[in-house]
């Protein structure tokens, strides 16, 4: 009697986001061959998701390109799975329109020390990033209207939903970032622990494109588990969210995908934001 192959049991951590529960759904029920793997889902905001990957406390996760760039040592890049695209950046938005130099040692209310937004943020200008205020991604918009908060960075479906708010954009990060190098917006990636070693890394890889290409395939049937998710959202955003976030890079970055992460690190570890320099290594 040949024995059974044991599952292989792994942790997943993803958002709750429509782009992520999309991503992710085929993968978690069972839609694709996964295997012999089993993946215990953790859903959180990607903040938490990066604070836990500091800790490695989950095999799988989605992380910020910039918490990416702080866990190279421990956590591997996936290809498949990512938010990386054009006219998808984060926005700084107010309640009166200014000029961004206006908001230096104002109060500027961020989705996360370690999202790729306030990545951005100090890039563009570091004299911005003295006064901060760090709060989940969901509850900025309200902060900026009720006058706790100077300005937010947004992130997520905020961009569709900010004039709701009677707020104005004063910057679109993300497209400061495309003129500036040319390159998409590296935003989110899915990241493996090396101690799994890569022969599991790649099948995950693996896996991770089937689900997405999956979802491209089924939209109608990822839609339930999307809304489980994503009670207070529009239709209409849902659908916008998902169009934006999720596209050709999610299935594989490529050579500009991959260029545009290599800048961001690059560019990172220069200022001294992240560890290791100029150094650009993804592996």
């Amino acid at each position: 009697m040949t024995p059974q192959a044991s599952t292989v049991r792994l942790t997943l951590g993803y958002s709750p986001c429509p782009n992520d529960t999309f991503i992710f759904y085929a993968l978690v029920h069972g839609r694709i061959d996964t295997e012999g793997m089993s993946f215990d889902e953790v859903l959180l905001d990607v903040e938490t998701l990066n604070r836990k990957a500091l800790d490695a406390e989950l095999d799988i996760t989605k992380v910020s390109f910039h918490a990416f760039g702080v866990l190279r040592d421990t956590y591997r890049l996936l290809r498949s799975g990512g938010a990386m695209g054009r006219g998808c950046g984060p926005l700084v938005v107010a309640k009166e329109k200014a000029r961004m130099d206006e908001l230096r040692g104002r109060r500027i209310a961020i989705p996360g020390r370690l999202t790729t937004a306030f990545l951005l943020l100090q890039l563009y200008d570091p004299s911005l990033a003295g006064d901060v205020i760090v709060m989940p991604f969901d509850r900025i918009m309200d902060a900026v209207r009720e006058g706790a908060a100077d300005a937010g960075l947004i992130i997520h479906e905020s961009r569709f939903t900010y004039p709701d708010y009677g707020l104005f954009e004063i910057m679109d990060l993300g497209k400061w970032w495309e003129d500036e190098t040319g390159f998409p917006i590296p935003l989110g990636c899915i990241a493996a622990k090396k101690s799994l070693g890569m022969d599991t890394v790649r099948t995950v890889d693996m896996l991770l494109r089937k689900s997405v290409e999956y979802a491209f395939a089924h939209r109608e049937e990822t839609r339930e588990y999307i809304k489980t998710h994503s009670q207070e959202m529009e239709d209409e955003v849902i659908e916008q969210h998902i169009n934006l976030y999720v596209n050709d890079y999610s299935l594989d970055p490529g050579r500009d995908g991959m260029a545009a992460v290599e800048e961001l690190l690059k560019r990172a570890g220069e200022r001294g934001i992240i560890p290791g320099g100029g150094n650009a290594s993804v592996r």
